[in-house]
């Protein structure tokens, strides 16, 4: 599968975007906070050719800026629509997001529903926390880390092997004085921040496209927080995903691309 890079750039921000540009319809593919498109190459591979799909590094992550000026949703939103005027900009894009990835896909669906095909969010939700203690422990954790890290063996021996910790070993950017992470821990937390604090069911009730929501057994959310997402939008489609948990593309990686096959060729979506 060949791949093209580019870059697209809105005000102080430059958005890295790798495309299959195969001549099928188009899928866009949203990571997860402090995650990258190169964790989806994977999945891009098991759609090609049926599929298109285009990948992106939010702001603040991958080969993006690193520290962009505006983390709010808004600016992550439009990211998103820039991409898709770019790349496919006559035909709507079936949007997929993971956690974060998810969220924001969720909020583009809702402000632009004539570029969106149909939305697809695995461990994604539009609840809010009381609090920002979630976001601060986050920024606490990336913060952590003993960075730079001399090579691979020292972050595999913090960072451990799980399926996660071995994406963020594999994404990490060499440098005269050692390898990095491709995102910095405070625009982590001001990236999370919004999302996790802030309740979007007025958008969530009012969204038009079609969507699915995939949902990890061992996930992050709670089977009560699972169905008030579908209470809320009876027409929403729900699938779980048993014995994985919230980076569900990494763990269980064929249910996740058996599932998503299924859902959008099989299924028509």
């Amino acid at each position: 599968m060949d791949v093209r890079h580019l870059t697209v750039t809105r005000g102080d921000t430059q958005i890295h975007v790798i495309d299959t540009a195969n001549d099928a319809p188009p899928v866009l593919i949203l990571h997860g906070l402090a995650g990258s498109s190169r964790e989806f190459l994977p999945t891009a591979e098991a759609l090609f050719p049926d599929l298109r799909t285009i990948l992106v590094d939010q702001r603040g992550h991958g080969r993006s800026t690193r520290r962009p000026s505006d983390t709010s949703r808004e600016a992550f939103v439009e990211d998103v629509v820039a991409v898709i005027r770019r790349v496919a900009p006559t035909t709507p894009v079936t949007l997929v997001g993971q956690s974060m990835g998810a969220h924001t896909a969720f909020l583009a669906a809702v402000a632009h529903p004539d570029l969106v095909a149909r939305l697809v969010m695995l461990e994604g939700h539009v609840k809010a926390d009381e609090d920002d203690t979630e976001a601060r422990r986050l920024g606490r954790f990336f913060a952590s880390w003993p960075v730079p890290f001399p090579d691979r063996a020292a972050a595999r021996t913090f960072l451990g092997d799980g399926p996660l910790a071995s994406a963020w070993i594999d994404d990490l950017e060499e440098g005269p004085d050692g390898l990095r992470p491709r995102f910095d821990a405070d625009i982590m937390e001001a990236t999370i921040r919004p999302v996790i604090t802030t309740p979007r069911w007025d958008e969530w009730e009012r969204l038009t496209v079609p969507t699915l929501v995939v949902f990890a057994e061992n996930g992050l959310f709670t089977e009560e927080q699972k169905a008030e997402l579908i209470r809320r939008r009876p027409g929403t489609r729900r699938i779980d995903l048993p014995d994985t948990g919230h980076d569900a593309h990494l763990e269980s990686f064929d249910a996740w691309v058996t599932t998503l096959r299924r859902h959008l060729l099989e299924e028509g979506g």
